[in-house]
């Protein structure tokens, strides 16, 4: 019995590889088609104590080919004790807006309602969310907005990596990281909707009012992009788009410790049940489960090889439909050597996975200097 349900869990992962597989390749490679453009935009950053990189996202934005009097650049400051505040009030004489939220009641979901604020704020008609701690080319914008006004989605999901890895842990973390962007962007060429990253989204300020904004899902800390993104799929199903074109792709860091890491991967595992589209909780639930007999199995192999010959089966197929999944995505990226690394981040996923779902929805997690749930 425990042979078959192995064996039956590995076959639903493999089906969603395949799944994802699919809905990669469906996706067409968005080209910038437009020369001129109509839209107001607001560019939407909610930043706290980020005074070590602000500077680099602001300049990059200014720097951006997208015409200056289609910009707004709105800046929260959420309660920084650092000199974040200051050095975005620098750049007010080039259009950069900063807005300082207020000591009050204490909140669960900062982001969220920094974000909220900055879009009460705003002027454009196409919100563009991204971080502080980001970079992005000069065709950033205007990949979006191009996106935007031609195919006419409502909200838009757009590619994130990192960069500038400085040891063989964040270059693992790229490989998972594509892994997690690839899956959002797969749903999206299906024609569904499960995950996005805030670093590179972008919505409708009517669409976000519609939807009552983050009403509902503003008692998580985390969950400004994809618990949103389910609430705009359930009203507008098959409007939601994703851009792939590399001139869209938006740049960050991965964790430099362990301990950030699995802070930040516990956060975002915790939104993971508040998903409107109970369907993929299942799914997610049947990935965790799938990787819970991984491990159950490689234990049991210390006693009995017919474990280790079934957890053997397991993690090659794993392995090479993760491959197979893998290798378009990293070459979007242009950089498809990542799959090497897979060999030695399969292992070790499988005990980050099983520990992030169980304790990613138990315990409380710090994030931002605040221990929140």
């Amino acid at each position: 019995m425990h042979s078959i349900i192995s064996m039956l869990l590995t076959g639903i992962y493999l089906c969603v590889l395949i799944y994802l597989i699919k809905g990669w390749a469906l996706l067409k490679r968005a080209k910038p088609s437009l020369t001129s453009f109509k839209t107001k935009v607001t560019i939407l950053i909610a930043a706290r104590n980020e005074e070590a990189g602000i500077h680099l996202t602001i300049e990059d934005i200014l720097a951006q080919d997208y015409p200056k009097h289609l910009t707004e650049i709105i800046i929260v400051d959420d309660h920084s004790t650092d000199r974040t505040a200051e050095i975005i009030r620098s750049y007010a004489d080039k259009g950069v807006k900063l807005y300082q939220m207020r000591a009050g009641e204490a909140l669960n979901s900062y982001k969220k309602a920094a974000i909220a604020e900055a879009i009460a704020m705003s002027t454009g008609e196409l919100m563009v969310a991204t971080d502080a701690d980001c970079r992005m080319g000069s065709k950033w914008l205007s990949s979006v907005v191009s996106y935007y006004e031609t195919e006419n989605p409502v909200m838009i999901s757009s590619p994130v990596t990192y960069f500038q890895e400085k040891s063989l842990f964040e270059l693992l973390q790229t490989l998972e990281f594509s892994y997690l962007i690839g899956i959002g962007a797969a749903f999206i060429g299906n024609g569904r909707a499960s995950t996005c990253n805030g670093a590179n989204f972008a919505y409708r300020k009517d669409v976000f009012y519609e939807v009552g904004g983050f009403k509902g899902i503003d008692d998580l800390a985390s969950g400004d992009d994809e618990l949103l993104l389910q609430k705009v799929a359930e009203v507008y199903p098959g409007r939601i788009g994703f851009l792939k074109n590399r001139e869209a792709i938006v740049y960050t860091h991965a964790k430099p410790t362990l301990e950030e890491f699995l802070q930040q991967r516990r956060r975002w595992a915790s939104k993971s049940t508040r998903y409107k589209d109970k369907k993929i909780v299942a799914m997610a639930i049947c990935i965790w489960l799938f990787n819970v007999s991984l491990l159950a199995n490689a234990l049991l192999g210390f006693y009995d090889i017919f474990f280790f010959k079934l957890f053997c089966v397991q993690f090659g197929l794993k392995v090479l439909f993760e491959g197979v999944f893998l290798l378009p995505i990293t070459s979007f990226w242009k950089r498809p050597g990542l799959v090497g690394l897979l060999i030695l981040l399969s292992p070790i996923h499988i005990l980050y996975f099983v520990y992030v779902g169980l304790m990613g929805n138990t315990r409380k997690y710090a994030w931002k200097g605040r221990l929140v749930r």
